[in-house]
C-alpha cells in the first residue's frame, strides 16, 4: 500500500512539473512574443525619425549622412585604444581572439622574451655547483593581466525600455527643431503683422534720412521743389516699400512652412506713403517754430 501511495505522489510530483514547466515555456513564449512585438514597434518608430530628419535635414538644407562606424561595436572588432586581438594563440582554441601582449614580442615577454634589447639579457643556464635559485612567485589571474568575468547579461525589457525613453527623448527634440525651423531668421518672436510692421517702418525712416538730406539741398538751393516733391511724393516712399518688400521675402521667410511669407502689401503702402510726407510735414513745423 505504502508503494502504490509513493508511486501516486511520485505521479503527482511529476504532473505538477509538467504543468509547472508548461506554465512557465507558455509565460516566456508570450514574453518572447512581448518583446518581438516591442522590438518591432521601436524598429518602425526609428525608422519614422529616421525619415522625419532627413526630410527636415532636406527642407533647410542639410544633407544627411551616416557617421563613422564605431569600432566597439563591431563583434570581434578591435577595443578602443586597446590591443589588437591575435587570433589562433598558440594552446588555445583555434580561432579565439585573445586580447593582450603576446609572449616573444618584447613588450610583456619577460627577459629571455627580448634578446639584445639594451641592459635585459637572457636567463642564464643553472650550472653545476650553483646555489639553490629561486623560483617564480606564481601571480594570481587578475595580476597577470586576465581579464576578469564579463557581467551578466543585461535584462532585454530594461533595454527596450530605455529605448523607447530616448526615442521619446529624441521625438520631443525633432517637435522642438520642428518648431525653430517654423520661426523666421528676422524677429522669431513677433507675429507677422508686427514683423511687416516693424520692417516697414524701419524702411520709412531710411526715406525720412534721404527726405531730410533733399530738403537740405532745397533750402541751400541745389534741388529744386518739383525734385523733392516727386522724391517725397512718390519715390522714396516706393524706394521705402520695395525695400521692406525684399527684407520681408528674404529674412522673414520660415525654413519649413509656408514658401511665400505674408509680407502686408498695405500695411506696407499705409506706412511707407504716409510716413515719409508726415516726416516732411513735420519737419517744415520744427522749422517755422525754431524761426
Amino acid at each position: 500500500m505504502s508503494t502504490f501511495d509513493e508511486y501516486a505522489a511520485l505521479a503527482r510530483h511529476l504532473a505538477a512539473q509538467q504543468r509547472a514547466g508548461e506554465q512557465g515555456a507558455a509565460a516566456a513564449a508570450e514574453r518572447q512574443r512581448d518583446l518581438s512585438a516591442a522590438v518591432e514597434y521601436l524598429d518602425r518608430r526609428l525608422v519614422a525619425q529616421g525619415q522625419r530628419l532627413d526630410h527636415l535635414g532636406r527642407t533647410i538644407g542639410i544633407a544627411s549622412g551616416g557617421g563613422p562606424t564605431s569600432t566597439a561595436a563591431t563583434p570581434g572588432g578591435p577595443l578602443p585604444g586597446g590591443p589588437a586581438p591575435v587570433s589562433g594563440p598558440p594552446g588555445g582554441r583555434p580561432g579565439q581572439p585573445r586580447i593582450g601582449w603576446e609572449p616573444g614580442t618584447g613588450s610583456d615577454g619577460g627577459a629571455a622574451a627580448a634578446p639584445g634589447r639594451p641592459g635585459v639579457g637572457a636567463y642564464s643556464q643553472v650550472g653545476v655547483g650553483e646555489s639553490d635559485r629561486a623560483l617564480p612567485v606564481a601571480v594570481s589571474a587578475t595580476a597577470a593581466g586576465v581579464p576578469a568575468p564579463r557581467a551578466g547579461e543585461a535584462d532585454p525589457a530594461t533595454e527596450l525600455e530605455l529605448a523607447r525613453r530616448w526615442a521619446d527623448e529624441a521625438d520631443r527634440h525633432a517637435q522642438q527643431a520642428e518648431l525653430l525651423a517654423q520661426q523666421p531668421a528676422l524677429l522669431p518672436t513677433w507675429s507677422s503683422r508686427a514683423r511687416a510692421l516693424a520692417v516697414y517702418a524701419g524702411a520709412a525712416g531710411v526715406g525720412v534720412l534721404l527726405l531730410l538730406i533733399l530738403t537740405v539741398g532745397w533750402s541751400l538751393g541745389v534741388v529744386g521743389l518739383g525734385t523733392l516733391l516727386a522724391w517725397m511724393l512718390a519715390g522714396l516712399p516706393a524706394m521705402a516699400l520695395i525695400g521692406g518688400w525684399l527684407v520681408l521675402g528674404r529674412w522673414g521667410r520660415p525654413a519649413v512652412g509656408a514658401s511665400t511669407p505674408p509680407r502686408h502689401p498695405v500695411l506696407g503702402f499705409l506706412v511707407c506713403f504716409l510716413a515719409v510726407p508726415l516726416a516732411f510735414c513735420g519737419y517744415l513745423l520744427l522749422i517755422r517754430t525754431m524761426r
